[in-house]
């Protein structure tokens, strides 16, 4: 036990080694935080995706340099794993509640026209939706898509029109 006090010090002023060994902890323990919280939290993006992110990026650091203590640090990462976790499954299976915690989709072009107030409430420009188009459809021909979204994660997609009509 005393090795572990040494290596893991239960002070904020640590040695190399001391904080090398925090830093390998808190990479395994990681490894293990995201296997929990699922791929979802770095795949899809979304804000409760982000928030996920940022407070684990923020709390597992003050861990590895001594800023707070090691094992409160460890159970409050699993306790918001966990909480992701539950609340992905209630957006899952609730639409109110997804659309409470995600947002919907916003529809800033259609029938070939930029949709203005939309557009505002998206906070993009034009140049922001030509962005998309050209990213995701490969096109700046505006004639050959049908509608742009700004999805819940924020990223703009673009349907093309369909050749057959």
């Amino acid at each position: 036990m005393e090795l572990m006090n040494y290596l893991f010090s239960l002070y904020k002023d640590q040695t190399i080694l001391q904080m090398t060994c925090r830093a390998i902890a808190i990479f395994l323990i990681s490894l293990v935080l995201i296997r929990i919280s699922g791929r979802r939290s770095f795949g899809i993006r979304t804000p409760l995706d982000n928030i996920v992110v940022i407070l684990l990026g923020a709390l597992l650091s003050r861990a590895i340099v001594g800023a707070s203590p090691f094992w409160p640090v460890v159970s409050a990462s699993f306790a918001i794993v966990i909480m992701h976790r539950l609340i992905a499954r209630l957006i899952i299976r609730n639409k109110s509640f997804a659309k409470l915690a995600e947002g919907e989709k916003i529809c800033l072009y259609a029938n070939n026209e930029f949709l203005s107030k939309n557009m505002d409430e998206a906070l993009v420009s034009k140049e922001d939706i030509m962005q998309g188009v050209r990213e995701r459809a490969l096109t700046d021909d505006m004639n050959k898509i049908n509608l742009v979204y700004m999805e819940r994660n924020g990223e703009i997609s673009s349907v093309k029109n369909d050749p057959i009509k």
